[in-house]
């Protein structure tokens, strides 16, 4: 029985490392989506309560939670700034 409850335990961490993973990403989209649409002083909420967010998950959760987390928030804050394959490939063409 205690094999059982070692392979969930192994299980239920590989769970909660793609739950951040999806937490992350789905936080950091919704940040910049909502981040270029606003006035300043929901702009400076949605820091506050990102970075709230942030300070949280630290108090809180797991160290490998929190990686996985800051990993995919970070990954979703840097993808919509970079150039599209297709604009870089047609500026080197002309």
């Amino acid at each position: 029985m205690n094999e059982f409850v070692e392979v969930l335990s192994i299980f239920g961490h590989f769970i909660r490392a793609l739950g951040f993973i999806a937490l992350g990403f789905g936080v950091g989209r919704f940040m910049m989506d909502a981040y270029k649409k606003a006035v300043w002083q929901v702009q400076i909420a949605l820091i506050f309560g990102f970075f709230g967010l942030l300070v949280g998950l630290t108090h809180y959760a797991s160290a490998g939670s929190m990686g996985t987390f800051a990993l995919s928030a970070g990954a979703a804050l840097i993808l919509p700034n970079m150039p599209k394959k297709e604009d870089t490939e047609r500026e080197s063409k002309e």
